[in-house]
Formats: structure tokens, C-alpha cells, sequence
């Protein structure tokens, strides 16, 4: 059971809700981020060879992330090899299709990395596909770090201390989310809802919040992973009048949306992480107008410098342009710190890895705050603790490998079905 509090719910302050938990506690959690620690201070220092493995959405329901967290990944990889002659740390990524519960990629690809003898594996994106092979992982001894799980499920889930995420559990953007209909003035809302630990976790805390705040749910059908007719939901919701609508999907989304258009109005449209993405030609121009979303993270417009260099990474890397950056920083985050935990442990064996997470993250207490991989690397190397502020947040991990400081992006769509800060 977790329960965190706070003075007040969060307010909308220019495009983010900043959230800071104030108490967490937790029980019945067998994580905690230890299994064998390595004092790196104290041992002669040789070279280190990591390897980890991604198991991120290149197929499937959520493939619009995969290209943004493969790009994290691969831009942290850059910078940490960039400063390898100063490390002794030599980081190689196999990157493997996590795919989703329909497809279940995920089957052939996690074997094929844990075979790479990989420290970790960065993966994966959806909740639900993630609880399918966590304990293949975790039952390896291997680490795995998520960049975009919010599920509350990991919080108390029996991982022997060897899951992490950079992302916030949906009891934060739940809460941000139901908080927003509300004081938009809607007094019903009506939800469609992926029937997966994702959807109806974060249904759950909408809801809470929504009927906190004087609201009512008036209907909330569910669909699974791999539907492609939706018209039941639709129906449901659309009968039952409400003054707004919280589509909790992923890309299905982009199925429902047009039975939409035309009966219910885009300003009353509410988005998550999900599915919050630049529709832009996909649908006809003015669609979503005013329709607006949540997504955990720095907004983009905040973290204008990362997304700019990680612009200019990929052109140089002759890759493709991005045209999302969901979870990308959160991706680049889960790489610099893995590394740096590595090179804190003075080890490439997942349980020393494990064991010193929470100390880079600033989860001890006691560290010396720093925003790059070289300037906390030079803490480390020097003997200090480094206590690493990432681009997507402080991170700041818990005993159980969740970070305890976020903020949630509030997002509004414009003509051109492409979305920015809210700035309400």
C-alpha cells in the first residue's frame, strides 16, 4: 500500500503542475534498490565495460515513443563515450523491440538481450507490456529501467531490488488530470479506457480525483490491447451526456477520434501520455482544437536547450528528425544514471549497479548536486557522491526505485492538431 500527501492539489502554472511528494511510505515492498554494493573509492580503478539492452516500442500501440527513447538513449550513450578516456567507462546499447501485448515482441527480445549479457534493459514503455517480462529480467539478476512506466503496480511489485523508472506513478498525473477537467468547470466526465494495468490504474486516480473535486464519472467502458472497433465505447459514453470526455488509450486513439468529431466538442477532449502526440495532417485542420492532455516530464518548451542538442545529435548521427519528444529526456536520464552508478560502484554486475542507483540519484541525501555525466563522473572519480539532477527532473529515487520529484506537462492543441504548453 503507498499513500503520499501534500498540502494542496497542484496548481497549473504555466504548462506544469509541479509535483513534490511530500511523505512516502510504503510496506509489503520487498525492493530496495540493494543485492551487493561495491565501494568504488576504495578499489584501484580499471577499465569498465557496460552493456545494456533496450527493450523500447518500435512496433505496436505505443511505437510513436519508440524513435524519442531510442534517442535518448542513444544521445546519453554518446556523451558518457565521449568522456571515456577520463572514466576508464565504455558503455555499448543493443536496442530490441519491446512491442506491445498484442504483437508481444517482447517474447523473442528479451531473451535475445539477456544472451548480450547486458548489466540492464531500458524498457519498456507501456506499463503492461513491462509486467511481462519484468520477472524474466529481474529473475536473471538483471537490471530493468523504464523511462515511461507509471503504473502504481511497480511501487510495491516483488522486483529484489532491481526495478527502477525516471517517470512518476499515475497517482500524480491522475491527480493532475482529474484536478484540470474539474476546474475547467466540467461537473460529469465520461472516460474510454485500455483494460491494461496502465489504463485502469490511471482511470482509477482520474476518477479520485475528478469525484474529489465535486465531480461525477457518468461512464467508463474499457477496451484490450488489439481492438480495432470501438463503436461500443463510443456509444456508452456519448449516451451518458457528459461535459467532458478522458480518452485514457494509446495510439487506438487515433481510431476513436474521428467517430468523435462532429458529435462531442475537441475543447472537452482530454488526452495523457498515452496518446498525447502531433496528429498534425492525420486529421482534418481545427480537429482538436482546444483539447487538451497531460504528460509526466519538463514540458518541451522548458527543456528547449536538450531537445535542440538532441536535434543536432541525430542530424549528425544522419537520423531521422524527431516529431515527438515523449520520454526522451526521461531515456537519456535512465542512461547517464546507470552509468554513473556503474562507475560509483567501480563494477559492471547489475546487483553493484543496483545498489548504488539510488545514491547517483540523489536518493541518499548526501550527494553533491550535478547536471551532466562528466561533472558528476569527476565527483566520482575525485571520491564524492554525486547526486544527479537530470533534464527531465531531480529524479531523486526512494527505496523502491521511484523517483520522489515530478512535475506533470499540461498541454493545449492548437489548429494545426499539434499540441504546446497550456498556458492557462
Amino acid at each position: 500500500m503507498s499513500v503520499f500527501t501534500r498540502s494542496r492539489a497542484p496548481k497549473v502554472l504555466g504548462g506544469i503542475a509541479a509535483v513534490g511528494i511530500g511523505a512516502l511510505f510504503l510496506a509489503g515492498c520487498s525492493g530496495t534498490g540493494g543485492g551487493g554494493s561495491t565501494d568504488g573509492g576504495d578499489q584501484a580503478r580499471g577499465e569498465l565495460n557496460l552493456t545494456i539492452g533496450t527493450a523500447l516500442p518500435q512496433t505496436g500501440n505505443l511505437a510513436f515513443l519508440g524513435p524519442p527513447e531510442e534517442a535518448g538513449v542513444a544521445y546519453a550513450k554518446s556523451q558518457i563515450n565521449d568522456y571515456a578516456e577520463t572514466t576508464g567507462l565504455n558503455l555499448d546499447v543493443v536496442f530490441g523491440d519491446s512491442g506491445d501485448t498484442d504483437n508481444k515482441a517482447y517474447e523473442t527480445e528479451i531473451p535475445r538481450l539477456l544472451g548480450e549479457d547486458v548489466s540492464a534493459i531500458i524498457g519498456a514503455a507501456s506499463s503492461g507490456t513491462s509486467l511481462q517480462f519484468i520477472d524474466q529480467v529481474v529473475g536473471a539478476g538483471v537490471i530493468q529501467f523504464s523511462p515511461a512506466n507509471t503504473s502504481d503496480t511497480f511501487t510495491t511489485y516483488d522486483d529484489n531490488g532491481l526495478y527502477f523508472r525516471t517517470a512518476p506513478s499515475d497517482v500524480l498525473q491522475g491527480d493532475v488530470l482529474g484536478n484540470l477537467i474539474a476546474e475547467d468547470g466540467n461537473q460529469t466526465l465520461g472516460l474510454i479506457v485500455l483494460n491494461d494495468s496502465y489504463g485502469t490504474g490511471l482511470a482509477k486516480y482520474v476518477t479520485e480525483a475528478f469525484e474529489g473535486a465535486g465531480g461525477e464519472v457518468v461512464a467508463a467502458p474499457t477496451y484490450n490491447t488489439g481492438d480495432t472497433n470501438f463503436d461500443a465505447q463510443i456509444s456508452e459514453v456519448l449516451a451518458a451526456d457528459p461535459d467532458a470526455i478522458a480518452l485514457i488509450t494509446f495510439e487506438e486513439v487515433k481510431t476513436i477520434l474521428p467517430s468523435l468529431f462532429g458529435q462531442f466538442p475537441a475543447d472537452k477532449l482530454y488526452f495523457v501520455d498515452g496518446n498525447l502526440a502531433n496528429f498534425g495532417d492525420a486529421f482534418p485542420v481545427g480537429s482538436l482544437t482546444g483539447a487538451k492532455g497531460t504528460l509526466p516530464g519538463l514540458s518541451v518548451d522548458s527543456i528547449g536547450d536538450f531537445t535542440s542538442a538532441l536535434d543536432d545529435f541525430l542530424a549528425g548521427e544522419g537520423s531521422e528528425p524527431l516529431t515527438e519528444y515523449s520520454y526522451a529526456a526521461e531515456s537519456f536520464d535512465a542512461t547517464i544514471l546507470l552509468a554513473l552508478a556503474s562507475l560509483a560502484a567501480n563494477s559492471t554486475d547489475s546487483a553493484d549497479i543496483a545498489a548504488k542507483l539510488i545514491e547517483v540519484s540523489g536518493g541518499e541525501g548526501d550527494g553533491e548536486t550535478c547536471t551532466t555525466f562528466a561533472e558528476c563522473a569527476d565527483i566520482i572519480l575525485a571520491g564524492g557522491t554525486a547526486d544527479y539532477d537530470g533534464v527531465s527532473g531531480p529524479i531523486t529515487f526512494n527505496e523502491v526505485g521511484d523517483p520522489t520529484e515530478a512535475s506533470i506537462g499540461i498541454y493545449q492543441f492548437g489548429e494545426d492538431n499539434t499540441y504546446s504548453a497550456y498556458e492557462g
